[in-house]
C-alpha cells in the first residue's frame, strides 16, 4: 500500500530549523497518525509523502510557502493591555485566543510590552521558517468511514472519543 488520498499514515519524524535545532519530534513516542490529503500536515510534507510506502525514509526540506506560510507584517499589531481582560502578568511568549476583525478565532503570541500597549503576532510561530523533516513511514492503512467523516484518526496514534 502507498501513501495516497484518504489513507491513514503513521510517521515518525523529527522537525528541525535551518540551524539544526529540533523543533518537534515523535522520537521515543508513538508515531504521528494522520489522514493523507485532509490538510492535517503542512502541504510540502504531504506532497513529499505521496506515493511512498511503509518503511520508506526521507529527508524533506520545505520552504515557508509550503510550510506555515511567509510572515505577514499585517498580523502584528499593538493593542491596549485592557484588551486582555482579567489576564494577570501578561508577558512576551504568552499565547491567547483572539478574534480577528472578520470574526475568525486565531491564536496570538505576545511579542512585546511597552507601557500599557502590548504587541501581539497572529502569524504561526514557524511562519517564514524553512522546515527540515526527517521522516520514516511506519505504517499505512485504510481509513474507516467514521475517521473520514470526522477528518481525523481514531485509536492508537490518533484521537480518542470518550462516551
Amino acid at each position: 500500500m502507498v501513501v495516497a488520498q484518504d489513507k491513514v499514515v503513521l510517521i515518525h519524524y523529527t522537525l528541525t530549523n535551518d540551524t539544526g535545532k529540533v523543533l518537534d519530534s515523535s522520537s521515543g513516542g508513538e508515531p504521528l497518525a494522520y489522514i493523507h490529503g485532509q490538510g492535517n500536515l503542512v502541504s510540502g510534507l504531504e506532497k513529499a509523502l505521496e506515493g511512498k510506502q511503509a518503511g520508506d525514509k526521507l529527508n524533506v526540506d520545505i520552504a515557508p510557502a509550503d510550510g506555515y506560510g511567509v510572515r505577514d507584517p499585517a498580523l502584528v499589531q499593538r493593542v491596549p493591555m485592557r484588551a486582555f481582560g482579567n489576564a494577570k502578568n501578561v508577558k512576551p511568549g504568552m499565547q491567547f485566543q483572539a478574534q480577528s476583525s472578520e470574526g475568525k478565532q486565531q491564536v496570538v503570541t505576545v511579542t512585546g510590552i511597552q507601557g500599557d500597549m502590548v504587541t501581539v503576532d497572529a502569524n504561526h510561530p514557524l511562519a517564514g521558517e524553512n522546515l527540515h523533516f526527517d521522516v520514516e513511514i511506519a505504517d499505512i492503512r485504510e481509513a474507516s468511514q467514521e475517521e473520514l467523516e470526522h477528518g481525523h484518526v481514531h485509536g492508537p496514534g490518533g484521537h480518542h472519543h470518550h462516551d
